[in-house]
């Protein structure tokens, strides 16, 4: 899977732990955050970024580390088709995928240790949108993803 990737100073320790780890598995990163641990990137310059590799389709995917992960979903929800969520927990970050349909993952490095993050990462990569469960509630979740987007059509003109 293409993977776009980026943090700030705060997030950049863990961003490469999480890096290491997907290169691992075989995936193909692009690093468009920080990438010089004695360098600076704002949040607000490096979540615009993923953001757009994944509007323009060369990522699938994004994943955004900053202090806290609030910072990065604040700005990457700000582009049309980005559903950027923050977890901190087994349960979301697999959940955030299969009713959200999030494309970007963000999360802190003040927060979250890497075999954490690691085990976030994995458990919302491998789940899919409405995936386990019934046909009725399935149903549910793509109608509600379509009002959604009907949401952003309107906010973003």
């Amino acid at each position: 899977m293409n993977i776009a990737i980026g943090s700030d100073k705060s997030g950049f320790t863990l961003k490469e732990a999480v890096k290491q780890h997907l290169a691992g598995k075989g995936h193909t990163l692009s690093d468009l955050g920080l990438t010089d641990p004695a360098g600076f990137k704002a949040y607000y310059e490096v979540a615009p970024k993923v953001a757009r590799a994944i509007q323009k389709g060369e990522a699938q995917r994004g994943i955004l580390i900053c202090g806290t992960g609030m910072g990065m979903a604040i700005v990457a929800n700000k582009f049309k088709g980005i559903y950027a969520a923050v977890v901190e927990g087994a349960y979301a970050a697999r959940m955030c995928a299969v009713i959200n349909k999030a494309n970007i993952l963000t999360m802190g490095g003040w927060v979250l240790a890497p075999q954490h993050a690691i085990d976030l990462v994995e458990r919302w990569l491998s789940a899919g949108f409405t995936e386990g469960f019934p046909p009725d509630r399935q149903q549910f979740l793509c109608n509600a993803f379509e009002q959604v987007c009907k949401i952003e059509q309107e906010n973003f003109r």
